[in-house]
C-alpha cells in the first residue's frame, strides 16, 4: 500500500512573485540593504497601522534593538511570559535587563494581566507580552497597569502578523512591536524582522543600531550593530506581505475546519479567540488531557506532523536554572507544556488535508 503524503506542521508559501522579485535584485547589483528594504518598510508600517517600521536581520534582533532604543539597560526588569521561545526573554539578557517571568492565562496562553502587578517592583522599566501562537494577549488591561506604574509596553508580536483587538492590530498597542520574518511565521522573508513604532525618535534609534550606530558617511554616533536585512530578504518579503491577508484568512478557515472537525472529542480542547480579537492561527495549538506524547508518534505514523510548543518553559531551561530562576513557579505555563500541541493550519493546506488530521486526530485519541 502507498504511504501517504505527509502533512507538513509548517510550510512556507513561495511561488513566482517572490522568485521574479529575488531575480531583480540580483539582477540590480543591489544586494545588501537598500531600496528595497525602504519600501518593505514603508509598506509594512502601512499595513500595520504603526507610522514607522524599521526591518532587521530576525525578530530576535528586533526584539534586542527595541530595547536598546527604549533605553532599557543594566539592572531594568522586565515583566515578560515564561511560556514561549527562548528569544524573548534572551533579548533582554543581551542588554543587561533581568526578565521577571508571570505565569499566563490558561485559555490564550498568553501573560495572565492579573498577575502582573504583584510582579512590579522599583526596578521594573516594562512590561513584554507575548502575543502567542497569533493570538493577542489582554492588551487592553496591560496598557491599563502599564500606565498607571509608568511602564514602557512591548510587544512581541514575532506570531502574531495581523491579531488584531477590535481592529486594531497588534504592533501598534504599545510602545514598540517586534514581528519575525522566519520561514515558518505567517509571512517570511527567508529571515528577518520588524519594529514597529509610533515613535519616530526610537525609530531613528534604531537605525542606528542595526548599522554600526552610523547615519551614513562612515559616522558612528553609538555603539551599534550588523542587524541590517538585505534587498534579497526584503524582496520576499514585499511579495509576502501582498498576500499576507489571504493567508491569514486561509489560517482562519482551516482553523474553523478543524475547530468543528475536533468539537467531539472530549480529550481535547481547541484554542479560543477571545470577544473582539482576531486569532491569525500562527499555530493551532490545541490541549490534550492525557496522553499527548502518544497522540502526536500515532499522528506522525499516519503521516500527520505536529509539534510541541513549547515542552519546557523558559525559566526551566538550562541557561535559566543557572541564572537563579529555580524558586520561579509558574503552574499554569508549567502545565501547558505537558498538554500543549500543535496541528498544521498553514494556507498550503488542501480540504483533503483538514479531512486527514481530524480523521487521525479521531482515531488516535480513540485509541484506533
Amino acid at each position: 500500500m502507498q504511504t501517504p503524503r505527509r502533512i507538513r506542521v509548517a510550510q512556507p508559501l513561495i511561488g513566482d512573485e517572490e522568485k521574479l522579485a529575488v531575480l531583480a535584485v540580483l539582477d540590480s547589483g543591489q544586494l545588501a540593504q537598500g531600496k528595497v528594504v525602504a519600501e518593505l518598510e514603508a509598506r509594512f508600517a502601512e499595513w500595520s497601522g504603526a507610522v514607522h517600521a524599521v526591518a532587521l536581520s530576525s525578530g530576535t534582533a528586533a526584539l534586542h534593538v527595541a530595547l536598546l532604543a527604549l533605553g532599557i539597560g543594566v539592572g531594568d526588569e522586565v515583566i515578560t511570559s515564561p511560556f514561549t521561545f527562548v528569544a524573548s526573554a534572551n533579548a533582554m539578557l543581551f542588554v543587561g535587563a533581568r526578565p521577571v517571568f508571570v505565569d499566563v492565562e490558561p485559555e490564550t496562553f498568553c501573560l495572565d494581566p492579573d498577575k502582573v502587578e504583584a510582579a512590579i517592583t522599583p526596578r521594573t522599566r516594562a512590561i513584554l507580552p507575548v502575543h502567542l501562537y497569533g493570538h493577542a494577549a489582554a492588551m487592553p488591561q496591560l496598557t491599563d497597569i502599564a500606565s498607571r506604574h509608568g511602564l514602557l509596553l512591548i510587544e512581541d508580536a514575532c506570531q502574531a502578523h495581523g491579531a488584531a483587538i477590535n481592529g486594531g492590530k497588534v504592533g501598534t498597542l504599545g510602545n514598540a512591536a517586534a514581528f519575525s520574518l522566519y520561514p515558518t511565521k505567517n509571512m517570511t522573508a527567508g529571515e528577518g524582522g520588524v519594529i514597529t513604532t509610533n515613535n519616530a525618535d526610537l525609530a531613528d534609534r534604531a537605525r542606528l543600531l542595526r548599522s554600526h550606530g552610523s547615519s551614513g558617511d562612515y559616522r558612528h554616533h553609538v555603539l551599534g550593530y550588523n542587524f541590517r536585512l538585505s534587498d534579497i530578504h526584503a524582496a520576499i518579503g514585499l511579495a509576502q506581505l501582498r498576500k499576507l491577508d489571504g493567508f491569514n484568512a486561509a489560517r482562519r478557515r482551516n482553523a474553523a475546519a478543524l475547530s468543528t472537525g475536533l468539537s467531539d472529542i472530549a480529550s481535547i480542547t481547541a484554542p479560543i479567540e477571545r470577544a473582539g480579537y482576531t486569532h491569525v492561527y500562527h499555530q493551532y495549538t490545541v490541549r490534550v488531557d492525557k496522553g499527548r506524547d502518544e497522540l502526536q508518534r500515532k499522528l506522525i505514523d499516519v503521516g500527520v506532523e505536529s509539534r510541541v510548543y513549547y515542552p519546557m518553559t523558559v525559566h526551566r531551561q538550562p541557561l535559566y536554572q543557572k541564572l537563579g530562576y529555580d524558586g520561579v513557579r509558574a503552574p499554569v505555563a508549567e502545565g501547558l507544556t505537558r498538554e500543549v500541541l500543535s496541528l498544521p493550519v498553514h494556507p498550503g493546506l488542501a480540504e483533503g488535508d483538514l479531512e486527514r488530521i481530524v480523521h487521525a486526530m479521531h482515531s488516535a485519541a480513540h485509541g484506533n
